[in-house]
Parts: C-alpha cells; sequence; structure tokens
C-alpha cells in the first residue's frame, strides 16, 4: 500500500481563529475550535467545515446561518492551515463496502468492473488508486487521499455516513434517497425491479416472491419498483428477507418458503446468487424452472448466465457506472458540484 503524509482536504476540516484578542462579556472565548462552532449551531463539525467552504453538500440555509454566525463572532478560517490542506496526493481511494466471503468474493464482476473502469480514468487524469475494504479505511493512507469512491452504502447508509466523517470529497455507487446531499452513480434499481414485474405478468405470473434485504437502498428500490408495478393488476408479492448475496441464503430462502407451504410460480432475487441458490433448491425439491417457477436475479453476471438452467437477470453498465464515479471525484476534487447519475437497467432473459 502506497502510503503519504496525512493531509486534510481543503473544502472540509480546518480550526477557526478569532479575530477579538480580548473576549467581552458574552463574546466568544479566543482560540475556538470547529467542534465550539458546531456545538453553537447545533451541527456536526463536518457541517460547519463545509458550511464555511461554501460546499454544496450543505443546504443553503444552513450554510448561510453558520457564515452567519462566524462573521458574528469574528471568526474565520485559518489561512495557513488551509493552504497546507491545498497540498495533494493525486490519489483516491476506492473502498469496496461488501465483506468478502467464499460464496461472494471480490473477483465477482462486482466489484471488478466498476474498480476496472475506475481504475482507467483516473490513471488517465495522472491519479493513482488506492484500494480497500470497509474494515481498513479508516488508515491515515485512506485519509492522506484527496477524494474517497465507495462502492456500496452499507445497511441504512452506514458506510456512507461512516466515511463522511473523514471530511473528504466522496462519490458513491448505489441508490441515491430522496434528499440525500452525497453525489451519487447507480443503476436505476426501481426501473430493475418494475421491469421485472412486468415481465411476470406478461407470462401470468400471480403468486411471486422478492428475496433480498431491503435495508439496503439499492435493495429497497428494486423492492419497491417490483411491488408498485404488481399493484397495478392487484398482485402483492412476498418478502423473504435475506441479509446475505449468497447461493447458500437463496437455498434456504426458498426451503423456508416450502417449510411454510407457501404457494409461489415465480422469484425474483436481488442478486444472481441468490437467485441461482433459489434453483438449486427448487431443483432438489422437484420443482422445474421455470415451467413451476420462473426466478430472476440481479446483476447478469457471468456464473448466472452460464449456469444450468441460464439465469435471467437485470443487467447494470458497471463499466460506464465506474468512468462516472472516477469523473465525479475528480471534479468534487477541483471544487465543482456535480450532479448525481443514475444508469438504466435492462432485463435479460435466458432459460429461468
Amino acid at each position: 500500500m502506497r502510503r503519504y503524509g496525512q493531509i486534510e482536504s481543503s473544502h472540509f476540516r480546518g480550526h477557526l481563529l478569532s479575530r477579538n484578542d480580548q473576549p467581552g462579556k458574552g463574546s466568544v472565548p479566543s482560540g475556538l475550535t470547529m467542534a465550539d462552532l458546531a456545538k453553537m449551531a447545533g451541527t456536526s463539525k463536518i457541517t460547519v467545515s463545509r458550511a464555511l467552504a461554501n460546499s454544496p453538500l450543505v443546504s443553503t440555509t444552513t450554510r448561510q446561518r453558520i457564515q452567519a454566525l462566524a462573521r458574528e463572532h469574528g471568526y474565520k478560517l485559518n489561512v495557513s492551515a488551509r493552504n497546507l490542506r491545498l497540498r495533494r496526493s493525486h490519489t483516491v481511494a476506492v473502498i469496496v463496502e461488501m465483506k468478502p466471503s467464499i460464496d461472494r468474493s471480490m473477483m465477482d464482476p462486482y466489484p471488478l468492473r466498476l474498480l476496472g473502469s475506475i481504475t482507467q480514468e483516473l490513471s488517465i487524469a495522472g491519479y493513482s488508486v488506492l484500494l480497500t475494504t470497509r474494515h481498513d479505511a479508516n488508515s491515515a493512507a485512506v485519509q492522506a487521499a484527496d477524494g474517497l469512491i465507495l462502492l456500496g452504502q452499507g445497511v441504512h447508509q452506514h458506510a456512507v455516513q461512516q466515511f463522511d466523517k473523514l471530511g473528504l470529497p466522496l462519490a458513491v455507487w448505489g441508490a441515491s434517497p430522496t434528499g440525500d446531499p452525497h453525489v451519487v452513480v447507480g443503476s436505476d434499481n426501481r426501473q430493475g425491479g418494475a421491469i421485472v414485474a412486468e415481465h411476470f405478468i406478461s407470462i401470468g405470473r400471480c403468486h411471486p416472491v422478492f428475496i433480498g434485504n431491503p435495508s439496503h437502498p439499492e435493495i429497497l428500490d428494486r423492492m419497491n419498483g417490483f411491488v408498485d408495478v404488481l399493484a397495478t393488476h392487484g398482485i402483492k408479492p412476498m418478502l423473504i428477507r435475506r441479509s446475505e448475496f449468497t447461493m447458500a441464503a437463496g437455498m434456504n430462502a426458498v426451503q423456508s418458503l416450502t417449510t411454510r407451504k407457501a404457494v409461489f410460480d415465480s422469484i425474483f432475487a436481488s442478486s444472481d446468487l441468490l437467485a441461482m441458490g433459489a434453483i438449486r433448491t427448487l431443483d432438489r425439491l422437484g420443482r422445474s424452472t421455470p415451467q413451476d417457477v420462473s426466478v430472476i436475479g440481479y446483476d447478469d453476471t457471468p456464473l448466472g448466465a452460464n449456469f444450468l438452467p441460464p439465469l435471467s437477470s437485470v443487467h447494470q453498465d458497471w463499466q460506464e457506472g465506474g468512468t462516472l464515479l472516477a469523473r465525479k471525484i475528480l471534479a468534487l476534487i477541483k471544487g465543482e458540484a456535480p450532479d448525481s447519475e443514475m444508469l438504466p437497467t435492462s432485463l435479460v432473459v435466458r432459460e429461468t
């Protein structure tokens, strides 16, 4: 791992210096830190830092309020510290949120396809890539990077919240929840769920099942798109919640349906691995795919395409996604305010 000295972002960190040599009655003491101003404003230090740097990640109302509070007490950013922060490491840290396992390794198309296009785009721009996982992402080398790309948001966006605390420019792969101030690139997961529902309806399936963990923003969008389209036809799917994106979890989900003697004729799994696990258990139970149960996965992986029977799946354009992530983080590093961007999805129908 290439290591650099710890450098803070020019946009997000710093202390405040008082212009008052002798604080008077009711004034704020000299030597006020960002933590002090944050307490006064009722916000986090990161919000104060961003507001004072005119970051677009802070709402206009909050930004103006914090800036007015700083002016009221005669405080300004430490110019010397700011100049130090203008130094660049020309490195972007790419953090993979997923926890690698035997069933779900980092050698799979996700995240490799994203990483390949990210690396290519950043290399062309003269930047190095520091790759790590969420577990090791608080190292000095990561904190010294000019910006972060986070692949995966985590359950309830916990990963986003964790790395937001570093105060560095941040671009995220995944869903873009309403009101989220982060720059996000991802697939249109709601559209992905909708086209699966439309396909099931077109082939006469009336008892669908969704397998996945809607605590992940991306999975929630897939489920909502699926549910909303089915609702227009008076169909309410069953939800089988599984936290892992693995074949074993898919096998277990179908076994659970069978144990409950549930009636189902179609399965929408939120990943290809879940879908393939579901098919394995269906086969073991003597139920054929797609004659008895239609199954559709998500990600359109080579493993799914070569599965027996070849898996129908929702396709995501990871290559374009990686390129956009790299361009967004470079824009953020330059102090620009790029927009979030969602890429279209499509259904690849094979034999399931």
